[in-house]
């Protein structure tokens, strides 16, 4: 469902601040694949997402969504392929639009625009019984302004909107790293939920350890640009944060600066 042939990317190329984020890096996700992603800040996590949604265009190498070849594809072409989720509350949805026109965009997105404006009775439904599950009262809400809810609202909306048209790829971009615990916890909940009955393949950038090693069926982790770790199957289920320390150490030969890397071990 996606592969990533041997891309790199280098920001300020031959300047004083010259930075390569992305190493000849190659990934392939299986359709069905959810992977989650951790490093340290600079590890390249944020930067390879970006390149997969078409943010800026890479150096050298090649993306591939579901077979289709979308390296020089701007964003704007991307987007029919791809969902995502930011780590601001506030990114993904319009903060002045109501809840059930910020759905409605999103239900539309990439369909045939016509002269209808309006959303009808059977949407509104639609989109309640979307929200009802959420058990947060939002189907009763549907004319709030999307702006006034909180920050897990506010994450739980844009994730029923990203993943509305059952899109190739789902990228979660260390969505739950400004909401606390407790609602972050709830967010992740409802990131497998829809995962896992829509069957949609995804990619979670996470700073957590123990989220990235309780969630997804797959682990990745980067340094420096690139990927130095890859465990799935009966590896990860049986994964702890200190096999994954070990591992880090063994495999990048650096001790885990755990105050550097801001990776959390709750």
């Amino acid at each position: 469902m996606l592969e990533l042939r041997h891309v790199s990317k280098t920001f300020n190329k031959g300047t004083i601040n010259e930075k390569v984020a992305l190493d000849d890096v190659s990934l392939k996700l299986e359709d069905g694949d959810f992977t989650t992603v951790i490093g340290g800040n600079g590890a390249g996590k944020s930067t390879m997402l970006n390149a997969i949604a078409g943010v800026w265009p890479i150096d050298e190498g090649q993306i591939l969504i579901d077979g289709v070849d979308v390296t020089g594809l701007p964003e704007h072409k991307r987007a029919k392929y791809i969902g995502r989720v930011f780590q601001d509350p506030m990114n993904g949805t319009a903060a002045t639009m109501q809840i059930d026109e910020n759905m409605a965009l999103a239900d539309r997105r990439g369909k045939k625009r016509t002269l209808k404006w309006g959303i009808s009775k059977a949407e509104r439904e639609e989109y309640a019984a979307m929200l009802k599950p959420l058990n947060l009262g939002l189907e009763k809400r549907m004319t709030s302004k999307v702006g006034l809810l909180s920050g897990g609202q506010r994450q739980s909306i844009t994730l029923l909107m990203a993943a509305m048209n059952h899109p190739e790829l789902l990228l979660l971009d260390e969505h739950t790293a400004a909401l606390d615990p407790k609602t972050a916890a709830k967010v992740l909940a409802l990131s497998d939920q829809i995962i896992s009955q829509d069957k949609l393949t995804a990619l979670m950038v996470t700073h957590n350890m123990m989220d990235a090693i309780k969630h997804g069926n797959r682990l990745i982790m980067m340094n420096e640009g690139h990927i130095i770790l890859n465990i799935e199957g009966e590896e990860k289920k049986n994964l702890t944060v200190e096999d994954l320390l070990r591992k880090f150490e063994e495999v990048s030969g650096e001790q885990f600066a755990n105050d550097q890397t801001l990776l959390s071990k709750r």
